[in-house]
């Protein structure tokens, strides 16, 4: 007999993957050029050459087996030494290599960090919007994902619905910023907030609180603006990390958890990470894409299209008539639709061969997900279909 529970799950597929696809059968019946797909978050500019050069030069140059060798289980210590550089060069931070596990990708990131601080029944608080997936990613754990209310008017968090839901069994808080779907990043207020609530949770309750920290688009941020770092505000917190946007390398799936070395239980985290590890089959990201990202940690792919991108669609749709909170980084933005019914709102956009994601699986109904990682002259080519969209709705 077949798995009952993922058997289930075929009945419940990523809605951003179903308007992929159906995007890529759209342009197939009206060329490519002519359908306006903001489904998926895929980097849309190549990776630096620098990072080719250098994953030809381990391939072609290196030693053989330990380019193409087996990782270790916490992966390879001059990488992780590495990162743990890089990260205290950039953010004043103290990690050495015991603090960082190369994972594949963010996902799996949170997949260690939510399991090494959860017990099966223990709930997990994330807030709205948030990333559509964070549902299996958590309750696959045994843990219990419980969102929070979003604060509409700036995708700040919402402290007051936020204590309403905290009680005896959260252990941890899963938070994303700069955010998908909002594009809005997190405030040294409003994390300084958050961790004054959680000191003050860990005394009530008598046990810690762990915040888990989603960072993969960490380094696209606009307007000259800064992302705070997290774990510069808290001391229980895992940054779980991606190069799949910073470096445009999804398909490498390549990331890595950052203990923070003030955490309580640092010392045990990483090594728990292994033994993580043994039951989800991970056992580590390739030695060669670990090394070579490892020589290219200060750099990132011109991410300044997607600043591009964000100014065009953010002046084009207000003045349509859009209400949208300005995105600070990703390469997202979050409207309200123009009916309550967002589902309805997006399938009328079809007509239009305009495909944008419904509000209601990021938790915050009435609103529309724009990924703009696609090219500048599409996003201008857009805008007009954009305005039929207003015009139907205004007339």
């Amino acid at each position: 007999m077949i798995a009952k529970k993922y058997k289930d799950m075929l009945g419940k597929k990523s809605v951003i993957r179903e308007i992929s696809e159906y995007g890529g059968q759209r342009a197939q019946e009206i060329g490519y050029e002519n359908v306006f797909d903001f489904s998926l978050g895929n980097p849309s500019v190549p990776a630096p050459r620098i990072v080719d050069e250098t994953i030809a030069k381990l391939a072609l140059q290196g030693d053989s087996l330990a380019v193409h060798g087996y990782s270790p289980s916490l992966g390879l210590d001059s990488v992780r030494e590495a990162i743990a550089y890089s990260l205290n060069n950039r953010f004043g931070m103290n990690y050495s290599k015991d603090h960082i596990f190369p994972t594949s990708g963010a996902a799996a990131a949170l997949a260690h960090a939510v399991r090494a601080v959860t017990e099966p029944g223990d709930e997990v608080l994330t807030f709205a919007p948030h990333f559509s997936e964070y549902y299996p990613y958590i309750n696959e754990t045994g843990a219990v994902l419980k969102v929070v209310p979003a604060n509409v008017e700036n995708f700040q968090i919402n402290f007051i619905a936020f204590e309403k839901m905290f009680n005896p069994k959260v252990n941890a808080i899963l938070i994303n910023s700069p955010n998908n779907p909002s594009g809005v990043v997190y405030s040294a207020e409003t994390l300084t907030r958050l961790a004054e609530i959680l000191l003050a949770k860990e005394k009530e309750y008598g046990h810690d609180i762990y915040i888990i920290s989603d960072e993969p688009y960490r380094e696209i941020i606009f307007d000259g603006k800064k992302t705070p770092y997290t774990s510069k505000f808290y001391a229980n917190t895992i940054s779980c990390y991606s190069f799949s946007k910073s470096l445009s390398l999804p398909g490498e799936r390549i990331g890595y958890i950052a203990v923070n070395p003030a955490c309580k239980d640092a010392a045990l985290i990483v090594d728990m990470c292994g033994q993580i590890s043994r039951g989800i089959g991970h056992n580590c990201p390739s030695s060669i894409i670990q090394l070579a990202v490892a020589e290219v940690l200060e750099q990132t792919s011109d991410l300044q299209v997607y600043e591009d991108n964000m100014h065009i669609l953010y002046d084009a749709l207000t003045e349509m008539g859009f209400s949208c909170v300005k995105p600070d980084g990703t390469f997202y933005m979050f409207p309200k639709s123009l009916e309550p019914d967002a589902v309805a709102f997006c399938n009328k956009a079809k007509e239009f061969d305009l495909l944008l994601v419904p509000g209601d699986g990021f938790g915050c109904p009435g609103h529309f997900r724009i990924a703009y990682c696609v090219p500048t002259e599409k996003v201008q080519r857009s805008l007009e279909a954009f305005r039929k969209l207003a015009v139907y709705y205004n007339k």
